[in-house]
């Protein structure tokens, strides 16, 4: 396998089966447009193929995935629409795909599952320092079907700089309210933000100019998983 050409993801929720996916996206070569998809079931312990069903020409990137409502979604851009950023959703059983634009139509947000809902905020810099866009934004997608974002929560980037004196980028949003996580741009701190009371928290100094990934970490104490004997 050419890690470059694939991208994978891992479908799972305890709160409905014990069970799980895995999927493996492939892409084309050198243009890494989204060419099908294999995915893995606990449940058979079988692999299948399927073809992309996304009707515009759509490349994804190497970051996380989120599984609900029964399907995988990722960040990736349409080629066709001067690289207008969007979700790639497919379904367990790769028949069924969905594209769905995100506000600011930015790769710099990040995605989250929190509250039974898939989340996306933003607060983000580029590489020189400057701000692309003015506030922090949490938006929550409620309806699949309509594709349309619901605006949360707004705080100004200047205001949280005010703050902290520094500035972050979203890296994480938590799964039981809104609240974000962000990291230090070029430095070592990771906060979080509640953005219902506009209150900010140090959480911990991270290894400096180093690269990170953040993903939430939810225990589960003593409940069976569901069908756990199935």
């Amino acid at each position: 396998m050419n890690r470059l050409n694939h991208t994978a993801g891992l479908a799972f929720d305890p709160a409905v089966s014990s069970h799980f996916y895995v999927l493996c996206f492939e892409r084309t070569f050198p243009k890494t447009l989204i060419a099908g998809v294999n995915i893995y079931s606990s449940r058979t312990g079988a692999w299948i193929h399927r073809d992309s069903g996304i009707v515009e020409k759509a490349t994804l990137f190497r970051s996380k995935c989120v599984f609900v409502g029964g399907m995988l979604y990722i960040m990736g851009n349409v080629v066709d629409t001067n690289g207008e950023y969007v979700l790639v959703g497919v379904d367990m059983e790769g028949k069924v795909w969905k594209t769905i634009c995100v506000p600011y139509g930015s790769k710099f947000g990040t995605i989250g599952l929190s509250q039974g809902c898939l989340h996306y905020a933003i607060a983000s810099v580029n590489n020189n320092n400057e701000i692309l866009v003015s506030e922090i934004a949490l938006w929550c997608l409620k309806d699949w079907d309509s594709k349309q974002w619901v605006l949360k929560h707004t705080a100004s980037i200047n205001t949280l700089m005010s703050m902290t004196g520094e500035m972050y980028r979203v890296v994480e949003i938590h799964p039981d309210c809104d609240t974000i996580f962000l990291a230090q741009c070029g430095g070592d701190t990771l906060m979080s933000y509640d953005m219902w009371h506009q209150k900010v928290g140090c959480i911990i100094n991270l290894e400096r100019n180093s690269a990170h990934k953040f993903l939430p970490y939810v225990p589960l104490f003593s409940e069976p998983l569901a069908d756990a004997e199935g």
